[in-house]
């Protein structure tokens, strides 16, 4: 695959360097991360009302720009580059994607032009668990009337206590794995829904928990059908793995870059440190790293624009791909963002860890983003059983 970005993503790219550097600096996410809510909700109006981000995914029949995964893709990686701290990841990688992937064209209407806008925010809660298969997926889902009753308790939900909308994962009680599985849009002043934040070692991003008691929902807000969104929910998790891999190659670019700008500063016998050949080589596999993840993340992007829009215009061979693209993609990129985070800090010497220097800022957000939706491993694995099953060939056979 050839792959360059448009005139038109290149002037997307521009403007979202431009505005996140001027936005998103050191002071500024210091100061988000002193907030409860995580962020500044001015700067989250501009970038909803001014950038119009928000509304990039969203079809234009629901008021929204009507691009696609590429050029969110770019917006992500800008942001993981400056650790932009907004409910921008849970809104449109999480809740967005839910209602595009499960959602009917009227519950679209109901709840993605109030996300264009910037009127709401959104988010996916689905593991009980600490882990992050369909088998983390724990509440239950009882038909009750003419709805349900949702009860249980979800856990490391993105900007969950802040988030006006709610896509909750719930399952039929006795059902296993991919099974039984509902998806539900839930107000988050519903009835019976309880929310805190859950302080976290990233201080970028909010978490939280939510308690479903015995939260009654009409039909209505049921996405798909009863018992069968399990499918819907491993392509929901794959797209906001991919965006989970474009912030971390952001980040790890941004490791290297601050890294290299340092090496260059910092003089050490008469001479700066970057001009020693240990640190060029260093310099240089961060690098390698960077640029390999970046192939990774943008050919999942590419995947993951034919597997959103399949039904429409969108290529049905290349979007089967999209499960080893995501995990290929959130694999490699976990690994990179962390090594070039911990470079950064060893480069860095002393003051490295010192909380005046940022690389410890990414550092966190790196171990954060490893574990968040499967670590490396967990990812691996994965490609390996999409491998196993094309071939036919039993996993055991080949251990």
């Amino acid at each position: 695959m050839e792959f360059a970005f448009t005139e038109e993503q290149e002037m997307i790219r521009d403007s979202a360097e431009s505005f996140l550097q001027d936005h998103s600096s050191s002071a500024a996410v210091r100061a988000a991360m002193e907030t409860e809510s995580g962020y500044d909700p001015q700067l989250w109006t501009r970038i909803s009302t001014e950038m119009v981000w928000p509304a990039l995914t969203i079809p234009e029949t629901f008021g929204g720009l009507g691009l696609g995964y590429v050029e969110l893709t770019i917006l992500l990686e800008e942001m993981g580059r400056n650790l932009l701290c907004s409910p921008f990841y849970s809104t449109v990688c999480l809740g967005v994607n839910s209602l595009l992937v499960a959602g009917s064209d009227a519950q679209k209407q109901q709840w993605l032009p109030s996300i264009a806008e910037g009127n709401l925010t959104a988010t996916l809660a689905y593991t009980s668990a600490n882990h992050w298969g369909l088998d983390s997926v724990q509440c239950l889902a009882t038909a009750e009337g003419d709805g349900f009753v949702l009860s249980g308790r979800l856990k490391y939900v993105p900007d969950g206590h802040t988030a006006g909308l709610l896509i909750i994962a719930c399952r039929d009680e006795g059902s296993l794995n991919d099974q039984g599985i509902s998806l539900f849009a839930v107000p988050a002043d519903t009835e019976g829904v309880k929310r805190r934040w859950t302080p976290a070692m990233d201080q970028t991003r909010r978490q939280a928990e939510i308690t479903l008691d015995n939260v009654y929902v009409d039909r209505s807000a049921l996405l798909g059908t009863e018992g069968q969104s399990g499918e819907k929910l491993k392509t929901i998790l794959q797209l906001a793995a991919i965006g989970v891999a474009a912030e971390q190659c952001g980040g790890a670019r941004q490791s290297l870059d601050m890294t290299v700008d340092y090496t260059k500063e910092r003089v050490q016998f008469g001479r700066t440190i970057a001009s020693f050949q240990a640190i060029k080589h260093r310099a240089a596999d961060m690098m390698v790293q960077v640029e390999c993840a970046r192939s990774a993340v943008y050919y999942a992007a590419c995947v993951a624009q034919e597997a959103l829009f399949c039904n429409e215009s969108g290529n049905n061979v290349i979007a089967c791909e999209l499960p080893e693209a995501a995990s290929l993609a959130k694999a490699y990129c976990s690994d990179a963002f962390f090594h070039c985070a911990a470079e950064s800090i060893q480069l860095h010497g002393g003051v490295g860890f010192t909380w005046e220097y940022d690389p410890h800022l990414y550092f966190k957000r790196a171990k954060s983003t490893e574990t968040f939706l499967g670590d490396s491993a967990y990812h691996r694995e994965a490609i390996a059983q999409v491998i196993f099953a094309d071939s036919g060939m039993e996993q055991e056979t080949l251990s």
